[in-house]
């Protein structure tokens, strides 16, 4: 038996995403310790997944900081890892190889600079789509892929029977207005024009409800939708997670809930302009589907609100 290390550092999308990697490493590895390196929010997250066997906090202080770095380094070193999965493919990680395996190649550490395609850079190598990225990388590293391209991230539910209790939710449609200051770009400006459409052809047979992060609980008034929160604060990611899974239908912006919706395949859409693509994020599913426009501001709330699926 020998100890495997996984590191996945964030975002939310992202391991949302990562989920099906994480069980096909698990499958490849039976007879074998998973270990997962991660950073502070995503640790009690993590040790839910069944395919862990233990999360290792990685504060991700600054490399010059000598004293933590040490500190990570001789723990993950007195693990003695038989093998990496760099599923965070950043230049921390990158950091961090040429520590622990200065020399090593994909045999000892797989992440797409090590199992990158011939004739093919980097740069151009980021282009492709997450999930193909993921396959390739896995593949390159001699694994089986079963799951990586369907991801499941259902393992993150929690109970929220005495949330749903307190809010009478039944049949419900969750909306994800926000996203964060600096990314605006990423913000759909119609969702109260949107909601007066669904109430008026769907009166009360939905509940239209968001829950809001911690730092967006101070903007949810302006949403014409109820605010699900528990205690007062916002709902943790797991019982988010179970939020959606419940849900009739998902209307999200380009965020890390979106990615959730996604790979816990309910039914759904997610509005994109130009900042990226659907298809480079990987978001399309058989039940959630993406709004590709260029202007986000152009996209009336009547095209949307056609393309709700409610059956």
């Amino acid at each position: 038996m020998s100890n495997i290390l996984i590191i996945k550092h964030g975002s939310l999308g992202d391991i949302a995403q990562a989920s099906g990697a994480i069980q096909d490493i698990n499958e490849a590895h039976k007879e074998d310790q998973i270990y997962l390196l991660t950073t502070k929010q995503y640790v009690d997250l993590f040790k839910k997944n069944p395919f862990i066997k233990e999360v290792v906090l990685d504060k991700r202080l600054s490399r010059f900081n000598l004293i933590y770095l040490y500190l990570l380094m001789r723990k993950l070193k007195k693990l003695n890892f038989k093998k990496v999965y760099d599923l965070q493919n950043s230049s921390r990680t990158k950091f961090y190889k040429n520590i622990l395996f200065s020399n090593s190649n994909l045999n000892q550490w797989s992440s797409s600079e090590t199992t990158l395609p011939h004739n093919v850079s980097k740069e151009e190598f980021d282009k492709k789509p997450v999930l193909d990225r993921f396959d390739h990388q896995l593949k390159t590293s001699g694994l089986q892929t079963y799951h990586t391209m369907k991801p499941d991230f259902s393992w993150a539910c929690s109970n929220i029977d005495k949330i749903k209790q307190e809010y009478n939710l039944k049949k419900y449609i969750l909306l994800f207005p926000f996203c964060s200051e600096h990314l605006s770009i990423k913000k759909w400006p119609h969702y109260n024009e949107l909601i007066q459409k669904i109430k008026n052809k769907y009166q009360n047979n939905f509940k239209i409800i968001i829950a809001p992060g911690s730092l967006e609980i101070k903007n949810a008034k302006e949403i014409d939708a109820d605010c699900i929160l528990d205690n007062g604060k916002a709902l943790d990611i797991s019982q988010l997670s179970s939020l959606i899974k419940d849900s009739s239908f998902v209307i999200a912006n380009d965020t890390g809930p979106a990615h959730m919706a996604a790979h816990i395949n309910v039914k759904g859409l997610t509005l994109f302009g130009s900042h990226t693509t659907a298809v480079k994020v990987s978001i399309e599913r058989e039940n959630f589907k993406p709004v590709q426009v260029s202007d986000l501001n152009k996209l009336s709330a009547d095209k949307v609100f056609e393309k709700i699926n409610l059956e």
